[in-house]
Protein backbone atom coordinates (compact mmCIF):
# COMPACT_ATOMS: atom_id res chain seq x y z
CA UNK A 1 0.00 0.00 0.00
CA UNK A 2 1.51 3.51 -1.01
CA UNK A 3 2.49 5.80 1.87
CA UNK A 4 2.54 9.61 2.03
CA UNK A 5 5.81 9.45 -0.30
CA UNK A 6 4.15 7.37 -3.04
CA UNK A 7 1.18 8.28 -4.38
CA UNK A 8 -1.05 6.80 -7.76
CA UNK A 9 -2.46 8.97 -10.00
CA UNK A 10 -5.25 7.68 -12.55
CA UNK A 11 -6.17 9.78 -16.07
CA UNK A 12 -8.49 8.66 -18.84
CA UNK A 13 -4.93 7.87 -20.67
CA UNK A 14 -2.27 6.64 -18.36
CA UNK A 15 -1.77 5.98 -14.20
CA UNK A 16 1.21 7.59 -12.58
CA UNK A 17 3.52 6.70 -9.94
CA UNK A 18 4.77 9.69 -8.29
CA UNK A 19 7.41 9.12 -5.86
CA UNK A 20 8.59 12.24 -3.76
CA UNK A 21 11.82 11.90 -2.93
CA UNK A 22 12.14 15.71 -1.36
CA UNK A 23 10.14 14.40 1.74
CA UNK A 24 12.48 15.06 4.25
CA UNK A 25 12.49 11.26 5.64
CA UNK A 26 13.42 10.53 2.12
CA UNK A 27 15.79 12.89 1.72
CA UNK A 28 17.53 11.37 4.93
CA UNK A 29 17.20 7.84 3.52
CA UNK A 30 19.27 9.55 0.56
CA UNK A 31 22.14 10.69 2.62
CA UNK A 32 22.41 7.43 4.36
CA UNK A 33 23.02 5.91 0.53
CA UNK A 34 25.33 8.22 -0.11
CA UNK A 35 27.71 6.89 2.42
CA UNK A 36 27.34 3.04 1.88
CA UNK A 37 27.99 3.96 -2.14
CA UNK A 38 29.12 7.09 -2.62
CA UNK A 39 27.70 7.38 -6.43
CA UNK A 40 24.18 7.02 -4.52
CA UNK A 41 23.24 11.07 -4.95
CA UNK A 42 19.37 10.70 -4.74
CA UNK A 43 18.27 12.62 -7.25
CA UNK A 44 15.33 11.70 -9.17
CA UNK A 45 17.59 10.20 -11.92
CA UNK A 46 19.42 8.27 -9.50
CA UNK A 47 16.35 6.58 -7.44
CA UNK A 48 15.24 5.60 -11.25
CA UNK A 49 18.35 3.70 -11.25
CA UNK A 50 17.87 2.18 -7.92
CA UNK A 51 14.58 1.27 -8.97
CA UNK A 52 15.36 -0.33 -12.43
CA UNK A 53 17.92 -2.45 -11.00
CA UNK A 54 15.88 -3.09 -8.11
CA UNK A 55 12.86 -4.22 -10.23
CA UNK A 56 15.13 -6.08 -13.16
CA UNK A 57 16.31 -8.52 -10.08
CA UNK A 58 13.30 -8.71 -8.13
CA UNK A 59 10.64 -8.10 -10.49
CA UNK A 60 11.07 -8.63 -13.75
CA UNK A 61 7.94 -9.13 -14.99
CA UNK A 62 7.49 -4.89 -14.67
CA UNK A 63 10.32 -3.69 -16.59
CA UNK A 64 8.91 -3.23 -19.76
CA UNK A 65 5.56 -1.91 -19.05
CA UNK A 66 5.93 1.65 -17.60
CA UNK A 67 7.82 4.14 -18.71
CA UNK A 68 9.81 6.94 -16.54
CA UNK A 69 9.77 10.52 -16.60
CA UNK A 70 11.75 11.22 -13.59
CA UNK A 71 13.71 15.21 -12.23
CA UNK A 72 15.48 16.34 -9.58
CA UNK A 73 12.91 15.68 -6.77
CA UNK A 74 10.83 13.40 -8.13
CA UNK A 75 10.64 9.60 -9.65
CA UNK A 76 7.48 9.45 -11.87
CA UNK A 77 6.07 6.24 -13.69
CA UNK A 78 3.60 6.04 -16.24
CA UNK A 79 1.48 2.76 -17.09
CA UNK A 80 -1.70 2.29 -19.75
CA UNK A 81 -4.87 3.08 -18.42
CA UNK A 82 -5.81 -0.25 -18.04
CA UNK A 83 -6.79 -3.07 -15.62
CA UNK A 84 -2.92 -5.09 -16.04
CA UNK A 85 -1.63 -1.37 -16.09
CA UNK A 86 -3.21 -0.68 -12.69
CA UNK A 87 -2.30 -4.11 -11.33
CA UNK A 88 1.31 -2.88 -12.53
CA UNK A 89 1.39 0.38 -10.66
CA UNK A 90 -0.13 -1.06 -7.44
CA UNK A 91 2.89 -3.55 -8.01
CA UNK A 92 5.75 -0.55 -8.17
CA UNK A 93 4.17 1.59 -5.57
CA UNK A 94 4.48 -1.22 -3.02
CA UNK A 95 8.07 -1.77 -4.02
CA UNK A 96 9.00 1.77 -3.44
CA UNK A 97 7.25 2.26 -0.35
CA UNK A 98 8.36 -1.21 1.02
CA UNK A 99 12.40 -0.42 0.39
CA UNK A 100 11.51 3.06 2.08
CA UNK A 101 10.15 1.84 5.18
CA UNK A 102 12.21 -1.40 5.35
CA UNK A 103 15.45 1.11 4.69
CA UNK A 104 18.24 -2.14 5.67
CA UNK A 105 16.42 -4.15 2.94
CA UNK A 106 17.34 -1.07 0.67
CA UNK A 107 20.80 -0.35 2.13
CA UNK A 108 21.61 -4.42 1.59
CA UNK A 109 20.71 -3.87 -2.06
CA UNK A 110 22.98 -1.00 -3.01
CA UNK A 111 25.12 -2.37 -1.02
CA UNK A 112 25.26 -5.90 -2.89
CA UNK A 113 24.11 -4.24 -6.48
CA UNK A 114 26.10 -0.50 -6.39
CA UNK A 115 28.07 -1.59 -9.24
CA UNK A 116 25.11 -2.96 -11.40
CA UNK A 117 23.70 0.21 -10.65
CA UNK A 118 23.84 2.73 -13.72
CA UNK A 119 23.95 5.68 -11.59
CA UNK A 120 23.59 9.23 -13.34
Amino acid sequence: MPNENVKIFTDDDQISVCFYIENPEIMDIGEQLSEIDENAYMNGYNWEAVLNCYIENNAPELLDTFETDSEAGLYAAYFENTGEGKTNAETLAEIITSLTEDTEKLFDFVREYGGEIEWD
